[in-house]
């Protein structure tokens, strides 16, 4: 006997209506990925923190991983709502091929390649000026001038010996630069626990990136929203695989019962 080999299903893809870059529902969407942002950050802020190591391979590992978590929790979240749109679309066309109306802000909220990167833009944005801000602003952190000996507090009396050392003296208050260091590093944690806190020249260099990493969050959302278009696909092809496989089922079914042998004809 020759076993036939089962013919794949042939991808199939419904036919469906697009909306536009934004809908009524983006800033209600953005306020949602903002407050999920903050959130995701602080976690990978409390985690990172405890990945602080001297071990350079195992600190950029373990804190690589914390932020590919959290970007694919951006990505999956986004799979879902892309789909969700593409399924809107399906439904509107079906109903512009039955020459039902509907209205533009309905087919807005359907499926367009550039919302997800533009629910993720708009969320982001309050955090990518005080990125891009602190891109302009950063310098090179220097280490401070220490403490001086109790013993030479005597002399600072003496005027040649106190102006040399008014620097030592001086408190500077915090600056508006350090409180947008203060709230970049904690949305870019992984990265600044990676290079280090000895590392000033890496810190330099990933303060003036964060804009762009910042941005990571918001581009893995978008990357997931244009995946909603190839999820219906799958659901729609899972459906036909599931029809086929019923109808073959019967048609066995029915052959065998056509097959079954009768019993002994009663006789009179």
């Amino acid at each position: 006997m020759t076993n036939k080999r089962k013919q794949p299903i042939k991808p199939v893809e419904k036919p469906f209506l697009t909306g536009a870059p934004t809908d009524e529902r983006t800033v209600k969407s953005a306020l949602a990925f903002f407050g999920v942002l903050l959130m995701a950050a602080f976690m990978s802020f409390l985690v990172c923190s405890m990945f602080s190591m001297d071990n350079a391979i195992l600190r950029v590992g373990l804190n690589a991983i914390v932020e590919i978590v959290m970007l694919m929790i951006f990505f999956n979240n986004a799979i879902g709502r892309g789909a969700d749109a593409v399924a809107r679309g399906e439904i509107l066309y079906q109903r512009q091929e039955k020459g039902q109306p509907f209205s533009a802000s309905e087919k807005a909220i359907c499926f367009h390649p550039l919302k997800g990167y533009m629910t993720g833009l708009l969320g982001t944005l309050p955090l990518l000026i005080c990125a891009a801000l602190l891109a302009a602003l950063a310098q090179r952190q220097s280490t401070g001038y220490g403490a001086l000996p109790g013993w030479v507090s005597t002399l600072q009396q003496r005027s040649e010996v106190g102006d040399a050392l008014a620097a030592y003296t001086v408190r500077g208050g915090m600056q508006f630069v350090d409180v947008l260091r203060i709230i970049v590093r904690i949305l870019i944690m992984p990265f600044i626990s990676m290079v280090g806190s000895e590392n000033r020249d890496g810190l330099l260099l990933v303060e003036r990136l964060s804009p762009v990493i910042v941005l990571l969050p918001a581009l893995a959302y978008g990357t997931g929203y244009l995946q909603g278009r190839s999820e219906r696909t799958k659901i729609h092809t899972g459906i036909a695989e599931n029809r086929k496989s019923r109808a073959r089922k019967e048609k066995r079914a029915r052959k065998a019962r056509v097959a079954r042998p009768k019993g002994p004809e009663q006789l009179n």
